[in-house]
């Protein structure tokens, strides 16, 4: 997953970190509904083990394809291309079990091969989304400066920005509001998980606006950023989630004869999804 590698070139530590945390960013992104459904769940536990192997190996065929035909940098060799792809199913398999874990659905109660079944039918929808991620969402801000195109100047005002976290939000979080997932999750989250789960999107929300070099990230940046502009900027998105959250799921009765500690859990375990759309609302949407 490295620009240079095409190139025979040993790239930067940090453009290596920006495409993973790219690609994780995009894999959350492209498959956060499938993170939070008890039926995907399930699969994974009733999963036969030949069933998982072959579900393996077509995920990672398709990645090849991917990687060869649309990937970060065509032009590739072979064992390149197999090297990004085992990189990606790696990074699947990380992003699901922390994020799994954090909703709750990785327990000392269960076995095993339970466990190994949920993560590995998760993680490879996972890789797959890091791949996308990884290469259609990043550098087009720099390839325009490059090709002697100026960045479209980012001329919104604060109200737009507001709008443009909201619709984002919006878009991703109404996939999952409506499910009984996220009551179940909530119920069933002890503080330490929720504090975790603040904390993620606080992170991502960082990392998607300022970091990782999203498609149109370049037009939130100025000469003169500071720490206290990535701070503002990151509670704004996740405040307008938390916003965004509430409300759909006032929306859809979830707060309907429901204590207000679950309440607030509830708005918190769909904020990750909404913190994903309100900051990859704010660069893409524009």
């Amino acid at each position: 997953m490295s620009n240079a590698r095409a190139n025979n070139m040993t790239p930067p530590v940090s453009n290596s970190l920006r495409e993973y945390a790219r690609g994780m960013a995009g894999g959350l992104m492209f498959s956060l509904p499938l993170l939070y459904t008890m039926e995907v769940w399930w699969a994974g536990f009733v999963a036969e083990p030949m069933r998982l192997v072959l579900y393996v190996a077509a995920v990672f065929i398709l990645l090849l394809g991917y990687n060869h035909y649309v990937g970060l940098h065509q032009e590739a060799s072979r064992w390149e291309v197999v090297i990004d792809s085992v990189e990606e199913m790696g990074l699947g398999l990380i992003v699901a079990t922390g994020l799994l874990f954090l909703l709750g659905q990785i327990e000392t109660d269960h076995t095993v091969f339970e466990t190994i079944g949920k993560i590995v039918i998760e993680a490879m929808t996972v890789a797959i989304g890091i791949s996308i991620g990884t290469s259609q969402l990043g550098g087009s801000d720099e390839g325009e400066e490059g090709g002697g195109k100026k960045p479209r100047k980012n001329d919104a005002t604060f109200g737009g920005h507001i709008a443009l976290a909201g619709c984002g939000a919006v878009l991703f979080a109404s996939n999952v509001a409506p499910t009984e997932e996220i009551l179940m999750i909530a119920a069933e989250s002890h503080l330490v998980k929720l504090l975790g789960l603040v904390l993620l999107s606080l992170a991502i929300a960082a990392v998607i606006l300022y970091y990782i070099e999203f498609t149109g990230s370049a037009r939130l940046r100025s000469p003169s950023q500071g720490f206290m502009t990535v701070v503002v900027g990151t509670v704004l998105s996740y405040a307008v989630a938390l916003v965004v959250s509430a409300a759909i799921l006032w929306f859809f009765g979830r707060f309907d004869d429901v204590a207000l500690l679950t309440c607030v859990a509830q708005i918190v375990v769909l904020g990750l999804a909404a913190t994903l759309g309100s900051s990859a609302g704010r660069l893409l949407l524009q």
